[in-house]
């Protein structure tokens, strides 16, 4: 499948016009409904091309309203703000990312389309009952395994049931290592997306004096 061929925007295409081919994962992606709102849970190796994905799916939302893209640490908010920065350099949508610990409401984040926050920024956004909040479209969540540590777990999982609860956006739940995929796209109420190729063979074996031995 051809990203040209995609119902997006030229901005879009243009931008990514040095990968023309969808990669196996985004493919399955695109048929699974991914541009019609569709939930999804996305489970492929390292660099399989999952942020594309949600990339498409936050393109697709923002001719409608806003897209939230959450991430667990400050680290990748700021990876993440610099790369969609860069998309939409010479284009009307504007991107912010808040991951400051303060609890307030942080009216200013109105006025932005894409909004990359932490989640414990987004907990607080909510517990503050922001009016935007009714215009997202589609959630991101990054690192979605993480639903799974001790620490971050509990609030993640708050955080997905109220979105659920309050808009009933589209979920798209990125991960490379999830141990019960089927239960957790079920419980998000999302399809399953999987697919196992990685750009890079991964070979298991052992170096003995010099030799390998696969």
């Amino acid at each position: 499948m051809k990203l040209n061929e995609l119902p997006l925007p030229e901005f879009f295409k243009e931008y990514y016009n040095k990968f023309p081919n969808l990669t196996p994962i985004q493919e399955k992606a695109v048929q699974a409904n991914l541009l019609n709102n569709n939930s999804q849970l996305v489970c492929a190796p390292t660099a399989s091309g999952k942020t594309l994905i949600a990339t498409m799916a936050i393109i697709k939302a923002l001719e409608k309203g806003k897209a939230v893209y959450l991430v667990p640490l400050k680290a990748l908010a700021n990876e993440k703000f610099r790369e969609y920065q860069e998309l939409f350099n010479n284009t009307n949508y504007k991107v912010v990312q808040s991951t400051g610990d303060v609890d307030s409401e942080s009216s200013y984040l109105a006025n932005y389309d894409l909004l990359i926050l932490t989640t414990e920024k987004l907990d607080s956004l909510l517990r503050h009952k922001v009016s935007w909040i009714n215009e997202v479209q589609t959630v991101v969540i990054d690192e979605i395994h993480l639903l799974n540590d001790p620490s971050r777990g509990p609030t993640l999982e708050i955080i997905i049931t109220l979105l659920k609860q309050l808009i009933k956006p589209q979920l798209i739940g990125l991960s490379a290592t999830i141990g019960n995929p089927e239960k957790l796209a079920e419980w998000l109420e999302a399809e399953l997306v999987f697919d196992d190729w990685r750009p890079v063979e991964l070979k298991k074996g052992i170096h003995l004096n010099e030799t390998e031995f696969y």
